[in-house]
């Protein structure tokens, strides 16, 4: 039989499941029928990828076969299945399909060596053969952060490493701090099929850094729907510092007043220490203090001066200061019984009713609405303007009243002689004292 040979060629010697040879005879005249129908037969596969662990599935299929056997094997060319007969014993590897045309097998929990070359070959005269390639993606581990111990001092510069192995190909690693996305030091490293990456972060810690999360995540081909990632948390230790916080801006006589002692440290500086001006607290009964609060009841001047709040822990002590200086009291002045007068702005133009309303009410607002006019007002303005006038009308007539009358100017004789004007003008010639007529002497 022409294609007995190659049959036997597909097997090794040492194979459990080597069939018999008599049991695959098969007749010359028929064997060339086969041949010459299997002329334009090809087998059809496909490479394939699986994550370390998972399941392969290799699949070979042929168009229009006429019963040629099919036959699946590995890298190390052993036979895995030959039709639906079993060779390799690996109870990994399981059949899932047999048909004329299509031969199917799985492998499962697949490891980084199942991967490699896989050969379908058809029994025609010739042998035809069709190759797939298996990738097996090695998973990275969970990576592992180094480097940091805890508590760690403020001013301490640190190196935290993250690592992880057996990526394949090599997977991403990628730093964050409390989820933002920071700048390592990346480091690859080959081992076998696999490979170990390393990425490190230096830091210069400050009290800033106090709860603040580091994670290392790692992401990769073969973590589709999610990434590996671990945190650390940095505790850091630093010296207290302090500041007082109070309860009113200021401060008078009689009021309530709260002083809050509030210290920032790691540990916690607990308790802390009141004193005023270096010395103890005075008057207790009036000044209560509970915990890291100092509560005056009721302000008086006594309690003037600089209050100081002090907190240590083992690293420093450190303190604040609150100078506290009590105002009087503001004293309430009974509202006068008079009322000034309103100033009025000069005008040229007439005083109407609303400018009266602004002056008298000290709006000034030009969008507001006047209010009512102030009748007693405008009637005092009225009876002194009509006072003035009429005043001013007596004078007047009695001026002109006063000086009516007919004049005659006559010089007066012997005015030289006279010691003043009157005696001039009684002593002068022409003296018409008992006149009608009135007279104007030019001296």
């Amino acid at each position: 039989c022409l294609s007995f040979p190659v049959f036997l060629s597909s097997f090794p010697p040492s194979s459990p499941s080597f069939p018999s040879p008599s049991r695959y005879s098969i007749p010359v005249a028929a064997t060339k029928n086969k041949v010459r129908g299997a002329q334009g037969q090809v087998p059809i596969v496909q490479n394939m990828t699986v994550t370390e662990g998972g399941i392969a599935n290799l699949t070979c299929r042929v168009e229009h076969n006429d019963n040629t056997s099919l036959q699946w094997s590995n890298p190390a060319q052993q036979t895995l299945f030959f039709g639906d007969k079993k060779a390799l014993r690996d109870n990994r590897i399981e059949l899932v399909r047999a048909t004329s045309q299509e031969l199917t097998i799985s492998i499962s929990e697949v490891t980084l060596a199942d991967e490699g070359m896989y050969t379908c070959s058809l029994f025609t005269m010739p042998v035809k053969t069709a190759k797939a390639f298996l990738t097996v993606l090695g998973v990275p581990k969970k990576p592992e952060i180094n480097g940091l111990t805890k508590p760690v001092l403020e001013g301490d510069q640190i190196t935290l490493t993250c690592v992880t192995s057996g990526s394949k190909p090599a997977a991403d690693v990628r730093w964050f701090k409390n989820e933002k996305e920071i700048k390592g030091a990346k480091e690859v490293n080959a081992s076998g099929k696999t490979f170990t990456v390393k990425s490190s972060l230096q830091l210069l810690v400050n009290r800033h850094d106090d709860g603040v999360a580091y994670t290392c995540r790692v992401d990769h081909v073969s973590l589709t729907a999610t990434h590996e990632e671990t945190t650390q948390v940095l505790e850091v230790h630093y010296a207290p510092y302090v500041e007082i916080k109070h309860s009113i801006p200021a401060t008078l006589e009689g009021q309530y007043l709260k002083l809050e002692c509030v210290p920032h440290g790691n540990p916690s500086p607990d308790p802390v220490l009141w004193t005023k001006d270096g010395g103890e607290l005075p008057d207790l009964d009036r000044v209560i203090v509970e915990g890291r609060e100092l509560t005056f009841m009721s302000l008086n001047k006594t309690d003037n001066g600089t209050y100081r709040c002090e907190a240590t822990n083992h690293l420093g002590t450190s303190h604040a200061e609150y100078k506290l200086v009590v105002k009087d009291a503001p004293t309430t002045s009974s509202p006068s019984t008079t009322s000034p007068s309103p100033t009025l702005q000069d005008n040229t133009g007439p005083l109407d009713s609303k400018d009266l309303n602004s002056a008298v009410t000290g709006n000034r607002d030009p969008n507001a609405l006047p209010g009512p006019p102030d009748h007693a007002l405008i009637g005092g303005i009225v009876a002194v303007v009509v006072f003035a006038t009429l005043c001013l009308i007596i004078v007047l007539g009695r001026y002109l009243a006063r000086h009516k009358g007919t004049y005659l100017t006559n010089e007066a004789k012997g005015a030289d002689d006279a010691p003043d004007a009157d005696t001039a003008i009684i002593n002068a010639d022409g003296n018409h004292a008992h006149a009608e007529e009135k007279k104007e002497y030019f001296i």
